[in-house]
């Protein structure tokens, strides 16, 4: 993440005026027939994205240089996920220290028509700031991810036309709420997988920074659920002695793969294949990192948002859910095809809409997405909710046989 001058979009805050309203009306209506184009049912390919490379170093720490760390950890998960998932196809955009051009990495997984789509990068600020953080496209909210979007953009300048390619890219507030809009489903599936990367980094004993958004173009161009995931600091010394190491690189791709498991079988309705620890445990250095990140008192962010009041005090709930939007609907919408009971809560941003509820029993759910997807969601897929909180598919199997 160099911080190389160039001529970029600059991205500004501000309240949704009447063009852009109007931009949202018209992308509503094709929303439900693009949706259903782009249905995802099965994750069979992913593309797995090693930030920067070749004459673009990225950021680094006193020893560690981000191309390094990236590519690292990615064909680490790669080599993880081809020995769990024979049948996943597993494509990198660069396996070695070359130069991949923004437009290209995209155009590898579309091309792909990949099911998911991996971007894997480190993170720089000041020696004190310490965490991971995950990105969908979208808005950024605050400075700090706009300065993230921006360093990570700013490697077209690398290019050899020297970023003339992207001089008519649109990554205007209304661009980018068009783009949400056009591949809801995607972006909902995209905030579902961050959601178990940070839950699995927070296992590690990392700071969990939250699930984020931000103007990325690699983002931006990719036509499948997409995220950036930010390993951590090297301009902090303990994160560098962490993500900058092999052993630390092998636990975040641990970390990695076991929120694709569970992203896999939430999509799928599926049971996580059980693999031998030592077939799933990398190639590592005898050398042993541990990890001492200050443990400075900031409010841990949630990316588990509560739902309905009168859900808290149910217990287990699956149930199937049908539509993710950005504004909300009421229970006689069109949008819904006559779907009574339905169940509506927020997360990311979005207003998420779900089926009826089954208490205890997911292959139910399981049978009432088949029902839904037949009816006309073709994105339709089962999540869980415990006592009001969204929780894992793979939590909530665990529970169900305890």
């Amino acid at each position: 993440m160099q911080n190389v001058k160039t001529k970029l979009p600059i991205f500004t805050m501000y309240c949704v005026n009447v063009r852009t309203s109007l931009l949202i009306v018209l992308v509503l209506l094709f929303t439900n027939n693009i949706n259903s184009l782009f249905a995802q049912n099965a994750v069979q390919t992913i593309v797995i994205d090693a930030g920067h490379g070749g004459k673009d170093p990225g950021c680094h720490g006193k020893y560690s240089k981000e191309k390094h760390v990236c590519l690292s950890m990615a064909l680490k998960l790669g080599e993880l996920i081809k020995k769990k998932y024979p049948s996943v196809k597993v494509i990198f955009t660069r396996d070695t220290d070359v130069f991949v051009e923004l437009a290209e990495r995209a155009n590898i997984a579309n091309k792909a028509k990949a099911d998911l789509f991996i971007c894997i990068h480190a993170n720089a600020a000041s020696p004190a700031a310490y965490g991971t953080e995950t990105y969908v496209l979208g808005l950024h909210r605050s400075e700090a991810q706009q300065k993230v979007a921006s360093r990570e953009n700013s490697i077209i300048a690398l290019e050899e036309d020297g970023g003339a390619q992207y001089q008519n890219f649109d990554l205007s507030p209304d661009a980018i709420i068009a783009k949400r809009l056009q591949l809801s489903v995607f972006l909902d599936h995209a905030i579902t997988f961050a959601q178990f990367l940070q839950a699995e980094f927070k296992k590690l004993g990392r700071r969990d920074r939250g699930v984020k958004q931000a103007g990325f173009m690699v983002l931006y161009r990719t036509t499948m659920p997409s995220v950036l995931i930010e390993t951590g600091f090297l301009t902090n010394p303990n994160e560098e002695g962490f993500i900058g190491k092999d052993a630390g690189q092998n636990k975040m791709a641990k970390a990695m793969l076991t929120a694709f498991d569970n992203y896999k079988a939430s999509i799928e309705g599926t049971d996580i294949p059980q693999v031998s620890k030592e077939k799933l445990t990398p190639k590592e250095n005898s050398e042993t990192v541990i990890e001492t990140i200050k443990t400075t008192k900031e409010p841990e962010p949630s990316f588990l948002e509560k739902v309905n009041e009168d859900e808290k005090n149910k217990g287990l709930i699956f149930r199937v859910q049908i539509l993710s939007l950005n504004t909300k609907i009421g229970a006689d919408s069109y949008r819904l095809k006559g779907e009574s009971n339905t169940f509506e809560y927020q997360q990311g941003g979005l207003y998420k809409y779900c089926s009826k509820g089954f208490k205890d029993n997911i292959q139910d759910a399981i049978s009432y997405k088949v029902e839904m997807r037949e009816k006309g969601f073709k994105g339709a897929f089962v999540v869980a909710f415990l006592h009001g909180e969204r929780i894992s598919i793979e939590k909530a199997r665990k529970l169900v046989k305890n």
